[in-house]
């Protein structure tokens, strides 16, 4: 038997990249380098169908980890993209005279909204200093007073006969106070001086005023009191003529002066809407004069309390422009970095009057991200909008009616009083969201609507080939990194260095990772160990030392368990031989290190019926993939062992000290190895750490973290000391995945450490015993001496003894 078969050399435990292989000695020497966008052409092409296809529901779902580099993938090819020369509208928000409070949207050319803006502010100023001169002049000043004088010459002719009636009856009108207001009465005359009625009245019931001659009075005051009031009325009607003919007579004076400024606005601007607003301009204008007279004329101030102050009459008129493309070349790329509910959809700002309410008009109407990206393309962060109050439904509302309301609060706000309903915003945005796979997989899952407004998924890989073009597109990135940070230029060794930390984060031999926020973290902090060393390029060793500086950085909770290894709180032979039990391995997840540490994992066997008892299980810390690889186990066991008698037995197998609950499978190999050792009672070299999951068949399956474990058990031999018999066993699929540490490798090379690769149990347990497994021969035994033998006769054993004695059983069973 020949187990140095299963040994693996020391270049298949990692990746050597040859700086001999760089045509550069350091990246100073290179030049112009292009950077391209690396290991995405799946994405990229995704991307290029959501830019450029405008229609419905085909926004952009960017899906990739943080750090591969999603944004900057999507910059690049925005830039690429030929937005035309074209700007989208510009967009202004106007006074609805017919409903003030849902203000209209008027579209312009790009740069004609300010135009319009600044042309209506022209005509209103000019109207507000055209208009008081013109109330003011003679020629205004004679037809009015002629009109007024008409109306109160009638009202005196009236007034002149009605008191020259009474005086004939005995009467006189006089003014009489009432409260804040004063009104005409009719009183008698006697002996020539007025006399209130009250007063007669007493007088009568005295006797010093005849009785008979103040029921005349009365009767006559009720008459003549009747005709003053109906003179009254009609004196109103007058007035209220007075008023129309007033008012008539200053629309006819200003309306020819209203139109002529408005019209050169309605000659300018063409744009669909306008003629109808600026009707409606005219015709305020034309019903609301007094705004144009004297400042402040007319205009009573409110008191504290009382109700907001009407705005200046220039704000009517005032036009607002939430959206200025004047400087926009063609359609607009927008980054919304804080995609809240304002700065998204925009807001209707508020003020607060002297009585504590709020009011609003068009003014404050103020767009977001969504308006100015109209007719091009927004980027957000989609966890920035899953988290933002409101956003993500009113997003996906925006998205399917193709239009934004701009609401005149945040959702998250309690608000009261009078609002503002504005005209929604017809959209066309293409919208690019990044997020995680996580939150793909979230918003596919559950909401309905996403999959309609997010039609392509750009997915980005997280590693890709290493090719020679790859390796030449790390190589640029390295070069634009120490450009972009002012570092030092890399040697060629430094950049192979780099290269290699690349195939180690993406997890196999022949990849490279597209993990470039890590990446250019390593360059950085190489370049800085460089800088602080006085050396003027970065070399290999800097790479190596910003590497271990990293790990050291976060490896404590790592040290605090080798070292309680160490002082022997937790048991860990690596040496010796002992039947049932082996070092299995793990990883450890602290998320911002991983790191692997051996666990020893024991087995008993006994007389019974319970089979194998997975104590991991019985207690409740084993997990559902674990309780799976027990139950492979024991399949595994009846295809070996139980063909020609019963399974009878009653093992159990142990997690040795683990008090944090197990799960995975990559043990399932391991566990088999210690029950095969206490079966057949030959010894396992307790120097070999071993990990792989099994099948039924006894194929020895690939795992994870196959890097983390072998060296967490190299560091606690280290810890323990090296004896040039220890090492690893792992599955000869997981080969393709080394990439081991230098120090490792160093030490495979020097013979102090080994690295066996197996495929079956059978190869696995003849590593682990130094004896052969052992086959059938055509009668069905197993070859003398050998480990299934020895397993196959305990078996038959235990099998015999149950006969005998009946079973034992705990109870207990897998």
């Amino acid at each position: 038997m020949d187990v140095d078969r299963c040994l693996l050399p020391p270049e298949k435990l990692r990746f050597r990249c040859d700086p001999a292989g760089f045509s550069f000695e350091t990246t100073a020497d290179i030049g112009e380098c292009p950077i391209n966008i690396i290991g995405q052409p799946r994405a990229q092409d995704a991307l290029r169908l959501g830019l450029a296809l405008r229609s419905e529901g085909y926004n952009v779902f960017v899906v990739g980890a943080v750090g591969s580099g999603r944004s900057t993938s999507v910059r690049r090819m925005l830039a690429e993209v030929d937005c035309g020369d074209k700007a989208p509208p510009d967009l202004v928000y106007v006074h609805n005279f017919e409903d003030p409070s849902q203000p209209s949207l008027l579209q312009f050319p790009a740069g004609a909204g300010h135009q319009f803006q600044q042309g209506m502010e022209d005509q209103v100023d000019r109207l507000g200093k055209m208009l008081p001169r013109l109330f003011e002049s003679d020629r205004f000043r004679e037809q009015r007073d002629a009109i007024v004088e008409q109306t109160a010459g009638k009202q005196r002719e009236e007034m002149k006969a009605f008191e020259a009636e009474i005086q004939a009856e005995g009467f006189a009108l006089v003014q009489v106070q009432m409260g804040p207001m004063v009104r005409p009465e009719l009183v008698p005359v006697i002996d020539g001086e007025p006399v209130e009625f009250e007063k007669l009245d007493a007088a009568a019931a005295k006797g010093e005023f005849p009785a008979e001659q103040f029921a005349q009075l009365r009767e006559k005051h009720g008459e003549l009191r009747g005709r003053m009031e109906a003179m009254i009325k009609g004196f109103r009607k007058l007035d209220r003529g007075l008023r129309k003919r007033l008012g008539k007579l200053d629309r006819e004076l200003a309306k020819p002066l209203i139109e002529e400024s408005i019209g050169d606005l309605r000659d300018e601007f063409d744009a669909p809407g306008v003629s109808a607003y600026l009707d409606g301009v005219v015709q305020d204008m034309l019903e609301h004069l007094d705004r144009f007279r004297d400042e402040g004329e007319g205009q009573p101030q409110p008191g504290p309390q009382g109700p907001p102050p009407e705005p200046a009459f220039e704000a009517f008129y005032e036009v607002n422009v939430v959206v200025d493309n004047s400087k926009t070349k063609g359609r607009p790329i927008i980054w919304e970095t804080a995609p809240n509910y304002r700065n998204l959809f925009g807001i209707i700002e508020r003020v607060r009057s002297g009585g504590g309410d709020w009011h609003s008009d068009h003014t404050r109407i103020r767009s977001g991200s969504m308006q100015r990206a109209n007719g091009g393309f927004l980027v957000i962060d989609a966890m920035d909008v899953l988290t933002g109050p409101g956003v993500w439904a009113a997003l996906k509302r925006s998205l399917r009616n193709r239009s934004v309301e701009i609401l005149p609060v945040e959702p998250q706000f309690a608000y009261t009083g009078a609002s503002l309903k504005p005209q929604p915003v017809p959209i066309d945005v293409r919208v690019v969201m990044i997020g995680t796979p996580h939150i793909y997989r979230v918003l596919f899952g559950m909401d309905e609507d996403f999959k309609k407004i997010f039609k392509v998924k750009a997915e980005f890989a997280t590693r890709t080939g290493r090719s020679e073009q790859e390796i030449d597109n790390y190589v640029c990135f390295v070069h634009k990194k120490c450009t972009d940070d002012d570092l030092p230029p890399f040697h060629r060794e430094a950049v192979a260095g780099v290269i290699e930390h690349g195939v180690r984060l993406s997890g196999h031999y022949d990849h490279l990772t597209t993990r470039f926020g890590e990446i250019a973290d390593v360059i950085r902090e190489s370049g800085f160990w460089a800088l602080k060393e006085g050396a003027s390029v970065v070399e290999g060793r800097h790479v190596d030392h910003a590497l271990d500086q990293r790990i050291r950085r976060v490896d404590l909770l790592a040290e605090m368990l080798r070292d309680r290894i160490s002082d022997g709180s937790v048991l860990i032979d690596v040496d010796g031989d002992k039947v049932g039990q082996v070092n299995g391995l793990a990883v450890l997840d602290a998320g911002d290190h991983a790191f692997g540490l051996p666990s020893r994992i024991t087995a008993t066997a006994a007389v019974g019926r319970n089979g194998i008892i997975d104590i991991e299980r019985e207690a409740r810390m084993g997990g559902a993939l674990h309780t799976k690889g027990m139950l492979i186990l024991s399949g595994f066991l009846r295809a070996r062992f139980a063909q020609d008698k019963p399974l009878a037995l009653s093992a159990s197998l142990c997690f040795e000290q683990n008090y944090g609950g197990v799960d995975g499978d990559s043990a399932s190999s391991t566990e088999l190895y210690a029950l095969l050792s206490c079966l057949s009672g030959v010894p396992i070299r307790q120097g070999i750490a071993v990990t792989g999951s099994v099948n039924q068949m006894g194929q020895v399956q690939s795992i994870g973290g196959v890097n983390e474990k072998i060296e967490g058990f190299f560091d606690v031999c280290s810890l323990l000391g090296l004896n040039q018999a220890q090492g690893v066993m792992i599955p000869a699929t997981n080969v393709p995945q080394l990439m081991l540490r230098k120090d490792v490798v160093r030490a495979v090379e020097e013979g102090r450490f080994r690295i066996w690769a197996v495929e079956t149990i059978e190869e696995g347990i003849e590593v682990l015993t130094g004896q052969s497994a052992g086959a059938r021969d055509a009668e069905g035994r197993y070859s003398e001496g050998s480990v299934f033998a020895k397993a196959d006769a305990r078996l038959s054993a235990l099998a015999e003894q149950v006969v005998r004695f009946g079973p034992a059983d705990s109870g207990l069973a897998t």
